[in-house]
């Protein structure tokens, strides 16, 4: 994943960051690309395990809000249909599971593109020999939170449009046929 990282600088800062993250205080926004296209705006409440978990282990309540940012159609077939739909999609989750946005796209039959473990192998390699990589095409695109000293909020930002931070996401933007949904916007709420 590419985008937001936040790391503390010391014990204190990692505790009180920790604490805020298990009380789903900070807000979470991350854009991906995914195969087909989903719905406009879906919310998914669908209880996940750990990975690793044993058998027996109970899911636990994971929420994700999905919008559509945009559309494509490419008339190459790539699996079993005579041609390709991948969309732009935005995603908050509500809750912080392992995988959960890879997992919850999973479930609506809409995995993102150049995931291994969820995803389509054909799609997956298709897509980086178009774009010359082979990656997860998800991008965590904001963070919001309060200062572990201050408590001023903080709004870290990465945004896929910057040529200098994100020079692949802008040639996936921009180098293809979008069609953007109306009144969207890929950048921060």
């Amino acid at each position: 994943t590419s985008g937001v990282l936040l790391m503390a600088l010391d014990p204190e800062a990692a505790r009180a960051v920790t604490a805020m993250f298990e009380t789903r205080l900070p807000r979470k926004s991350y854009v991906a690309m995914v195969r087909g296209w989903p719905p406009a705006h879906v919310r998914v409440d669908h209880a996940l395990k750990p990975d690793d978990a044993p058998q027996d282990t109970e899911p636990q309540q994971a929420v994700t809000c999905f919008q559509r940012l945009a559309v494509m159609h490419i008339d190459v077939p790539v699996d079993r249909y005579p041609s390709t739909r991948v969309a732009l999609v935005k995603a908050h989750p509500e809750t912080g599971r392992r995988h959960q946005i890879r997992r919850h796209l999973k479930h609506l039959a809409h995995p993102i593109i150049g995931d291994a473990t969820h995803g389509k192998g054909a799609h997956n390699r298709w897509w980086a020999t178009q774009l010359q990589q082979q990656r997860l095409w998800l991008h965590a695109q904001q963070l919001s939170l309060p200062h572990p000293v201050t408590g001023e909020w903080l709004h870290l930002v990465s945004d896929c449009q910057d040529p200098r931070l994100n020079a692949d996401w802008c040639q996936l933007l921009n180098g293809w046929p979008w069609q953007w949904d109306e009144a969207t916007t890929i950048g921060p709420p």
